[in-house]
């Protein structure tokens, strides 16, 4: 964990080293590079949009983000904040979401695909335009940001003036003590020079598309881990369910007879993959014969179910469904977030919804949005 998270806070710096190497950052006193990009709102902006705005504050940032997502409500309260200024806040995507590996996602609900823009701006009810350049890039090529969020201000000539962090403290919980684009707002709107006209950025690197190879890697190597199936006692379903870890346990029971089981399987492991290297887990539980044990590891090994995987080890459904939640009815497949104690946050019968089970991860307490 010790290591992954060093690894996380080492990101910026190899982005921005990367970065250099691929796609220059606007200097400034450049001229705005013109674009004309769909909205999260279903209209196309350009910078003829936003004509009547004495300032252009252009946030290169993203859904998955970890600091792109602590910097939301900055950005909304942004917005709000100098609307009546005639200040147009835009925010633009520059990731290539099929160059998001599983893995990166491990602080997010969604990645970065235009649709999962669209739910991101209408769950934060965005007050500024989302704009999509995911698939050429050509916008971002042209202004270059180095990570997530990155900030470009300009002037009523459409002149750079400012480029950069939004202020120097990423977690929204703690007060920052250099408010970066406030200040260069500020001094715009007052026809004074910005103060610091560039600052360093921290945060995730661009998803450039050439990155799609990165992607590939990850599920060659995902597919060599070993999958294994071990039988499981009612007591010792009991003592899963009582979660006596400090990770949030995500326990799915299905069977290979059951349609609905077998059709929802795949979510669980691209679930797996993106939270497991965060204080999470997921455990299988299968509820077939237990004569079944070969069956039941082929099929895992066929969705590449690396993860901890258990067959019930006698016949009596009733003590499964006893052992692992009374209030379950006994029908499958059957699925439950264990908080670390026991405490179930979350139990549903039938098939899940993927997207709101990520939401319930991202959003407990033990895992959490942002570093």
């Amino acid at each position: 964990m010790k290591k992954f998270l060093l690894f996380i806070l080492l990101l910026p710096a190899i982005a921005a080293h990367t970065q250099s190497n691929e796609h220059k950052t606007l200097a400034i006193g450049s001229p705005a590079p013109d674009f004309k990009l769909p909205g999260t709102d279903g209209k196309t902006y350009s910078l003829a949009s936003f004509k009547n705005s004495g300032i252009v504050v252009i946030i290169f940032t993203c859904n998955h983000c970890p600091t792109a997502q602590a910097y939301e409500d900055r950005i909304i309260q942004l917005a709000k904040d100098y609307s009546a200024k005639n200040v147009a806040v835009v925010a633009i995507s520059p990731n290539d979401p099929k160059s998001v590996r599983l893995d990166e996602l491990g602080y997010t609900d969604m990645s970065d695909s235009f649709n999962e823009m669209k739910l991101r701006a209408k769950q934060k009810k965005y007050n500024f335009p989302y704009l999509y350049d995911g698939d050429a890039q050509i916008t971002a090529k042209a202004y270059g940001p180095v990570a997530t969020p990155h900030v470009f201000i300009f002037d009523k000539a459409r002149t750079l003036r400012y480029q950069g962090r939004i202020d120097n403290v990423e977690k929204p919980s703690k007060t920052p003590t250099e408010l970066n684009t406030r200040d260069a707002i500020e001094a715009l709107l007052q026809n004074k020079p910005v103060p610091v006209a560039t600052t360093k950025v921290f945060g995730c690197s661009v998803k450039w598309a050439e990155k799609t190879s990165l992607v590939k890697k990850g599920f060659e190597e995902w597919a060599k881990e070993p999958v294994s199936v071990n039988t499981i006692d009612e007591a010792g379903l009991k003592e899963l369910i009582k979660n006596p870890t400090d990770k949030l346990r995500l326990i799915n029971i299905w069977a290979t007879w059951c349609g609905p089981c077998v059709t929802e399987f795949p979510d669980f492991i691209s679930i797996n993959r993106m939270y497991r290297r965060r204080d999470f887990e997921f455990i299988s539980i299968s509820a077939d014969d237990p004569t079944k044990k070969e069956k039941v590891l082929k099929f895992l090994q066929q969705q590449q179910a690396s993860n901890t995987n258990y067959l019930f080890n006698t016949d009596d459904k009733y003590k499964l469904i006893e052992a692992i939640d009374p209030k379950w009815q006994g029908a499958l497949p059957y699925t439950i977030l264990v908080e670390p104690g026991g405490k179930i946050v979350y139990g549903k019968q039938g098939p899940i919804d993927a997207t709101e089970i990520k939401r319930l991860i991202v959003d407990n307490r033990i895992i959490g949005r942002f570093y």
